[in-house]
């Protein structure tokens, strides 16, 4: 059974059955808010939100190639692959999936970190307070079993992009961290800077 997580909560990731977890699938998803209409209102944008991978060494990004995301959808080492981008979060389920596979990924990478930024955001007067139902969540790739969610619940407000959480490396033991941290970050390469 998925254990359900609250803000800075950590997990370890392991088989339900306690066996060794060779890849994961994460999801993320969101919808977007309903807003009000007025009569002469023009038609608001959709929010496009994309999903970023910070693959870390030491905790931190050692170089852009490092970033996987809808420009850069395989990492170097193949370990991690971006699934495409999704350009309106409409539907249910996952709107964009990342496949991890912890077995794949070097030694000298430790931690994972997901991202999302709304697209375009200050230009279209956009933010996370217009995005409803936002969560990750972690499967076994092997079983298509969900092990873990965390359902991101505050009020994000004039917030442009969000740490969503972090699978690490610890004492051989993979874990994720459920964080949750809003950030007014207009793209990925100025979320990348707070992990150099």
């Amino acid at each position: 059974m998925a254990v359900n997580l609250q803000k800075g909560q950590k997990v370890e990731l392991r088989k339900e059955n306690g066996g060794e977890l060779k890849s994961v699938m994460v999801g993320l998803g969101w919808d977007e808010a309903k807003r009000k209409k007025g009569l002469f209102a023009p038609k608001p944008q959709a929010i496009d939100c994309d999903a970023s991978v910070f693959i870390c060494s030491n905790g931190k990004l050692c170089d852009k190639s490092d970033i996987v995301y809808f420009g850069n959808l395989t990492h170097k080492t193949k370990a991690v692959r971006h699934m495409g981008d999704n350009l309106t979060g409409a539907g249910d389920g996952d709107d964009e999936q990342i496949m991890v596979d912890l077995n794949a990924l070097p030694a000298n990478y430790d931690k994972i970190v997901f991202v999302v930024n709304i697209y375009q955001a200050m230009q279209r007067h956009q933010h996370f307070g217009m995005i409803e139902n936002a969560f990750i969540r972690i499967c076994d790739s092997d079983t298509g079993k969900e092990l873990c969610r965390y359902n991101l619940s505050e009020n994000y407000d004039a917030m442009t992009a969000m740490i969503f959480g972090e699978i690490y490396r610890y004492n051989g033991k993979w874990k994720f961290n459920a964080i949750g941290q809003p950030t007014n970050d207009n793209d990925v390469s100025s979320l990348a800077r707070r992990y150099q």
